[in-house]
């Protein structure tokens, strides 16, 4: 045999075993394979046909029980028609995720050969940075990984249930953790830029189209933020609730999600509010939704939602009265198999059209469509060369590293104990529960992280001669063995306490009873603090505020930061900033309570305090009680000072005619938003310039708030409102102009008691830090 014979001999030799290799693949699943050729008779296959054809020629096709198969997340799969088996249900909090006890019920798998993926900061910390693109990008690598991870056949879902966008009304709910913390505009923002990131949007919307990267779904709508506390569970709990609350804080979120974010998908929440359940509500889901929101997508129950309308809040009389209430209110999507049991004795007890089945399923399936899974092999489509090499990518990885820097937020530096020297210090004892625990750093709902470095391991990677000892077992901390901490505290040059919660002590089905940190861990910190040379650094990691008053106004305790829980690149984020490599700028977005307020029943839904009992409100916005550390602070490793550099038009007009004779009365007065028209709305929008500077000696991100409030807090008004944040990176002495644009009929108004929402005349005040800018409303 000659060269030339043995080269092409050994050519197809290698032809023919990548071509055996890429077939043993395992594939994703998927239906209108070409090869097939019976799929080509099918209208819904043909990707020339709009999208509204297809789904009808498919519904059209199946029997009365196929249809009702595919009401419930567990799908089976229809060969006779070439459709594949679908798991609705798929989890994406904060990185690809995965639930152990329910893994035959979940859309994605780490079961072939990608075996994780990155696990960004858990949501309240990331909310930290104030910024609405690095949320975008988390959402973006959210997405790509996500379907990486069912282009290499590991996936039979491609819904993903999250965001989790409730206002994190009080702080001993255990999910607030998961949320984007109590203000409910900074909730929105994050909802649109994660949802658009997830779907494959861009970073300002508009590039959607049909087609979706993955789907992205709104959770928990509404009016959902208890789980189980003093008695009361998420399952039986009435929420009862204004119609101004709602306007104003519980509703907003969805609405920008659904309106700006074009979220494919809404979860409807266990609770009842005002006597009915959330997934029997036709007036929330369907007027509400789907129509003064223009909502285009499926809504799903949570799950067992469906089941407890009957079994435990009996607001339906038989189980098919429960299948009707939530077919008939807007429903799609059985999470359990409520529907599977009793659709179909519905429809024959005439409880239930198949109309209305036909309805839920047209929403199905065109998501289904929308993520390519009805258009032929998807290594062909659009998405389709996402490969495994995107999961744990670096780029990634940096992201997550990136993320929680800029969210750990710095509470307190008494005489600059922070930065540490990494050259001066000479050795360190890292002492707390919190400190060398893997878990921890993820919170809940979080994926296998690609890998992690604990807050110990962080810390050694600058100090050799480092320490450690846990002194307590658990967070829990039932006892402390506190001489041993003392011992190894006296002879350390500084010392960090990494102390705070876990999800032990916060998490879904489990709401705190108090604000204190956990057994001893308040009596070590004071111990420690107390023997140690140097006044100590205090670490928290935990999702909802604490009471650390105490810590606050010790001088032995020199430095509290708030670590959130940072993901799997969180220890590393730690000592950069505990070092000095990175300058912290997180700030809170939820405000810290004492302990008192726990005082207050958690099940009271109101956000405006009341004098007359005493109710002192919730939220920066409403609340009138004594504060640890307020909504939106955070400290620096430098200084920043504000300006208000120009604002366009500071007299706002909201009237089709102007007197010019009474352009400066002062009339009392108000308008309703509705009445003004989207014209004068939109023709009256500020254009509002802050300068600030960085007049301190060190380069720092630094999230810049816009807040705006009336003279007197009349009207049951916010004592201010947050209208508008950008972040900004400055060098030391380097000063940037910001713009913020403004829409009076949306950031200037206010809810009535009615739920709708008004513009008052009169002025009204921008502020920036310490900075105030009268601005005048005429109406």
């Amino acid at each position: 045999m000659n060269l030339h014979s043995l080269f092409l001999l050994l050519f197809f030799f290698f032809l023919l075993f990548f071509i055996c290799a890429e077939s043993t693949q395992p594939q994703p699943p998927f239906s209108c394979d070409s090869s097939n050729p019976s799929t080509k008779s099918y209208q819904f296959c043909q990707t020339s046909l709009p999208l509204t054809q297809r789904v009808k020629d498919l519904v059209s096709r199946l029997t009365l029980d196929e249809k009702i198969s595919q009401l419930v997340d567990t799908v089976p799969a229809i060969p006779r028609l070439g459709i594949p088996t679908y798991r609705w249900w798929s989890e994406a909090l904060h990185g690809v995720a995965f639930l152990r006890g329910v893994s035959e019920r979940m859309g994605i798998h780490f079961n072939g050969s990608i075996k994780s993926a990155t696990s960004f900061p858990q949501v309240i910390l990331s909310a930290a940075s104030f910024d609405s693109h690095l949320w975008y990008r988390i959402g973006q690598a959210t997405g790509i990984e996500a379907r990486a991870i069912y282009n290499a056949g590991q996936a039979i879902g491609m819904t993903f249930w999250a965001p989790n966008i409730n206002v994190f009304r009080d702080p001993r709910w255990g999910r607030g953790q998961e949320t984007p913390g109590e203000d409910p505009f900074l909730t929105g923002k994050y909802a649109i830029s994660f949802v658009r990131g997830v779907q494959g949007d861009s970073f300002q919307g508009g590039k959607l189209g049909n087609q979706l990267q993955a789907s992205a779904c709104c959770k928990h709508f509404t009016a959902y933020d208890l789980d189980k506390w003093n008695g009361t569970n998420r399952f039986i709990f009435n929420a009862k609730v204004t119609m101004q609350d709602l306007a104003d804080t519980y509703q907003p979120p969805f609405q920008s999600c659904i309106q700006e974010g074009k979220a494919s998908g809404i979860m409807c929440a266990y609770n009842q509010v005002n006597g009915v359940p959330n997934c029997a509500d036709y007036n929330l889901l369907s007027n509400t939704a789907r129509g003064k929101w223009s909502f285009n997508g499926y809504i799903t129950s949570d799950c067992d939602a469906v089941s407890i309308i009957y079994d435990n809040q009996g607001y339906a009389k038989t189980p098919e009265d429960a299948v009707a209430d939530v077919l008939k209110a807007g429903m799609d999507v059985n999470c359990g198999d409520y529907l599977k049991r009793y659709t179909k004795s519905a429809v024959q007890k005439k409880k239930v059209s198949v109309d209305e089945i036909d309805r839920a399923l047209h929403n199905l399936f065109s998501i289904r469509m929308r993520l390519g899974l009805f258009d032929g092999n998807p290594a062909r489509l659009p998405y389709g060369n996402i490969g495994a090499d995107q999961v744990c990518s670096k780029e990634h990885q940096d992201l997550a590293l990136e993320v929680a820097r800029d969210g750990i937020v710095l509470l307190k530096n008494s005489k600059q104990l922070l930065p540490l020297s990494k050259l001066k210090t000479t050795s360190l004892a890292v002492i707390g529960p919190n400190a060398d625990n893997s878990s921890t750093l993820v919170g809940n709902y979080a994926g296998p992280p690609c890998k992690t470095v604990t807050p110990l391991q962080g810390l050694q990677s600058y100090i050799k001669n480092t320490r450690y000892y846990p002194g307590c077992s658990t967070v829990a901390c039932p006892s402390a063995t506190v001489d041993q901490a003392v011992q190894i505290a006296k002879n350390a040059d500084q010392v960090v306490l990494i102390m705070g919660l876990d999800q032990t002590q916060e998490r879904e089905e489990l709401d705190r009873v108090n604000l204190l940190l956990p057994g001893k861990q308040q009596e070590l910190i004071i111990s420690v603090a107390r023997a140690a040379k140097k006044p100590v650094i205090l670490v928290l990691l935990c999702g909802g505020p604490v009471d650390v008053s105490f810590a606050k106004y010790d001088q032995k305790i020199g430095s509290i930061i708030w670590a959130g829980y940072p993901g799997e690149a969180g220890g590393i984020a730690l000592a950069e900033i505990i070092f000095g490599d990175h300058n912290p700028g997180g700030r809170l977005p939820i405000t810290w309570y004492p302990q008192e307020f726990t005082k207050v029943p958690m099940t009271d839904m109101r956000m405006r305090p009341q004098i007359s009992s005493g109710y002192p409100g919730r939220t920066y916005r409403f609340y009138n009680g004594k504060k640890v550390f307020e909504f939106g602070y955070g400290l620096s490793y430098t200084s920043y000072s504000y300006q208000f550099v120009s604002v366009k038009q500071n007299n706002v007009y909201l009237r089709s005619s102007i007197d010019p004779s009474n352009r400066h009365s002062n009339q009392i007065g108000y308008r309703l938003v509705s009445d003004i028209g989207s014209e004068l709305c939109e023709n009256s929008k500020l254009a509002v310039t802050v300068r600030v500077e960085n007049q301190g000696d060190m380069t720092g991100k630094h999230p810049v708030l816009l807040f705006v409030k009336q003279p007197e807090v009349g009207n049951r008004n916010p004592v201010k409102k947050l209208v508008g944040f950008q972040s900004v990176k400055l060098n030391a002495g380097e000063n940037a102009e910001i713009e913020y644009k403004l829409s009076p009929c949306e950031h200037l108004s206010r809810a009535n008691e009615d739920g709708l929402m008004v513009m008052d005349a009169g002025s009204q005040y921008l502020l920036v830090g310490d900075k105030e800018y009268l601005i005048n409303v005429m109406v």
